[in-house]
């Protein structure tokens, strides 16, 4: 009797049914889920609650979004007031956010977790129908393009954006930073004109939206976690964080190939993830698809602090020489590039990546490649990567970057382009002759990069640390065919395209965490100053042009100033400063320093003796020391 009662009313279904939508999300009270759920007002969840509250000051993304320290984040309405600035802003830019798909991750550091959790819930109150996270919150930043522009192809899910929660080689922790970026549609950052409207919103704002009833969900592994009704649906898919960016690069890469690289015995390489969020597309491609001993890879778990203040890095996850201390040593190289004994012989190819592995880092055995030479050496043996088998139709560098690309591109008669630092810049550039800038020559295929260790390709619109590192692999992989000859290594290769185009000697020094205002009087007395000293010399070296750098996008003929100080001189070497936006306490101040040296001249300098006579010069005229009271540089690249 009592059997045929409940199956009269489905009573053991609803009951499965409420225990596995409570298995899915995880509530911190089941058994209020389970009744909730049974009651049928779970779509009760979803009525979205306006919080009253005010401005926040500071609100301005910059080119890598906006980051600030964690506990600024964490502070009253904060990520909320941000986010809600953004939904307003794609709203007013008739952005289909209702009913539409939208991308949430980061790169694992702290406070992640809890973000993701609350922008899931606003974007449930904005409407949103569907929400993609990666497993356990993770996703590169190079992988949230990816996503965005790969995953919903044909199935009508396509995402109309994504949050990136990352503050990119920056240091993670509850007193380190964090930072929330919104990429658009083609899976690169916002342009000028969004963001500029974002921080309009932050100024004015006097409520956001959020379903606070919605319970926080389990991100820990791929499930589909259905929490609306068929009058309202919201889903949100968690799915494997590596699988769609890995699907990609097998699309550009040929794996095959480079598999073929790592089965031979003389072929070592040491991979350093760094805690951040590489670890897992690390171990996908080297470990499941190349075959590699899990000894290449070091630093492979993400962290939510990076391995923190005890770790050799100490916490600070980015790809150069003076962070990247393990994969250094083990390369046999000192933070200044030096090299140095070791106890057994070094890897043939070492790489890095920072916090959110947009960023990497090459070396060979003993040897140091600057991201400047990489990205030449990328550009000149593109084709022979598959995606690129037909030759570039463009490629771009960022102003400060060396301009030993612009020696490749005029040798391959192919155009090339010089734009402020901010990947915004090539994605345009990518863009352009699509339906987004109809009309424009196409200049895709693409390669670009940056000195600040971001290189990347048109596969998608960010910086891609692992794209590079395959590139590289490729090239390696392409001229190592024979197996019975020595491995060409990457020493081996830089310095034949030296012989060709000769050599870009190239340096920057970081000064970080300078007084702000001090900093920004410094580069107006430059700029102040620059037109009487054009025709001047110093030290022997002539003043032939001065300026402040001004990009108009050729591609969507917006201008962009105050991009940073030059000086170049007549022998064609030059200084430039600038400062970085990718920093959260005070300021930080880029000085880069280039000398070229045709074929014929001495190549095999130290790069750093070499451009001393500019810093000296680039320091006068700053007047540097006086005006921030720094005498030596944070960090040395």
């Amino acid at each position: 009797m009592a059997t045929e009662y409940l199956q009269k009313h489905n009573v053991e279904e609803k009951v499965a049914a409420a225990v596995a939508a409570a298995l899915k999300a995880r509530p911190d009270d089941p058994v209020s889920f389970i009744g909730t759920f049974l009651s049928g007002r779970s779509a009760a969840a979803l009525v979205p609650k306006a919080v009253v509250t005010k401005p926040i000051d500071g609100q301005m993304p910059g080119t890598s979004g906006l980051r600030k320290k964690t506990r600024v984040f964490m502070g009253e309405n904060y990520l909320n007031n941000f986010v809600q600035s953004v939904f307003n802003a794609l709203a007013a830019e008739k952005v289909p956010v209702e009913g539409g798909t939208l991308v949430v991750s980061g790169d694992g550091r702290y406070y992640n977790k809890s973000a993701i959790q609350v922008i899931i819930k606003m974007a449930a109150a904005a409407g949103v129908a569907r929400v993609w996270c990666g497993s356990d919150g993770l996703l590169s930043t190079p992988a949230m393009s990816a996503v965005i522009r790969e995953r919903g192809i044909g199935g009508g899910k396509k995402p109309f954006g994504g949050f990136i929660l990352s503050a990119s080689h920056n240091p993670g922790g509850i007193d380190e930073d964090f930072g929330i970026k919104y990429n658009g549609e083609n899976g690169g950052p916002a342009p000028e004109k969004v963001t500029n409207l974002i921080y309009d919103f932050t100024t004015k704002l006097e409520s956001y939206s959020i379903c606070p009833d919605l319970p926080d969900l389990d991100l820990t592994k791929p499930a589909t976690h259905t929490l609306g009704s068929t009058e309202k649906p919201f889903t949100v898919d968690v799915f494997p964080c590596v699988e769609d960016h890995v699907a990609l690069l097998k699309k550009v890469f040929d794996f095959a190939a480079i598999k073929a690289l790592f089965e031979r015995k003389d072929f070592t390489m040491l991979y350093d993830s760094m805690n951040g969020v590489q670890g897992p597309y690390a171990k996908a491609i080297f470990l499941d698809e190349f075959g590699a001993s899990p000894t290449s890879l070091i630093n492979a778990d993400p962290k939510e602090d990076f391995g923190g203040h005890e770790s050799a890095s100490h916490g600070h996850a980015d790809p150069n020489l003076t962070h990247a201390v393990e994969l250094v040593a083990a390369m046999g190289l000192n933070k200044m590039g030096g090299k140095i004994s070791t106890e057994k012989p070094p890897p043939s190819f070492g790489a890095a990546a920072d916090g959110d592995a947009d960023r990497n880092m090459i070396m060979g055995s003993q040897f140091f490649c600057s991201p400047s030479d990489s990205l030449a050496v990328i550009v000149a043996n593109a084709t022979s990567i598959p995606w690129y088998k037909d030759g570039l139709k463009g490629c771009a560098r960022s102003m400060p970057t060396s301009m030993a690309m612009d020696l490749v591109a005029k040798k391959l008669g192919i155009p090339f382009f010089e734009v402020p630092t901010g990947w915004k810049f090539f994605g345009n550039l990518m863009d352009s002759g699509t339906d987004a800038f109809p009309g424009k020559p196409t200049y895709t295929p693409f390669i670009c990069g940056e000195e600040s260790f971001g290189t990347g390709g048109d596969h998608v619109r960010e910086k891609d640390g692992m794209w590079a590192v395959l590139a590289w692999l490729q090239i390696l992989a392409s001229k190592n065919t024979d197996p019975s000859k020595p491995i060409f290594g990457v020493e081996d290769i830089c310095k034949a395209h030296w012989a060709e185009y000769g050599r870009n000697y190239y340096a920057r020094y970081d000064y970080e965490g300078v007084d702000k205002k001090a900093a920004e009087d410094m580069m107006a007395a430059m700029v102040e100053k620059q037109a009487s000293m054009i025709g001047t010399s110093i030290d022997g070296m002539t003043i032939k042009e001065a300026d402040m750098f001004e990009y108009k996008d050729p591609v969507d003929e917006s201008v962009s100033k105050n991009q940073g100080v030059r000086f170049i001189f007549e022998d064609g070497s030059r200084f430039v400063f600038r400062l970085s936006g990718t920093g959260v306490a005070g300021a930080t101040i880029r000085m880069y320093l280039e000398k070229y040296a045709a074929p014929s001249d001495d190549l095999g300098l130290d790069a750093f003796d070499v451009v001393k006579p500019i810093a000296k010069i680039a320091l006068e005229i700053s007047e540097l020391a006086t005006r921030t009271g720094r005498t030596e540089p944070t960090v040395i690249t």
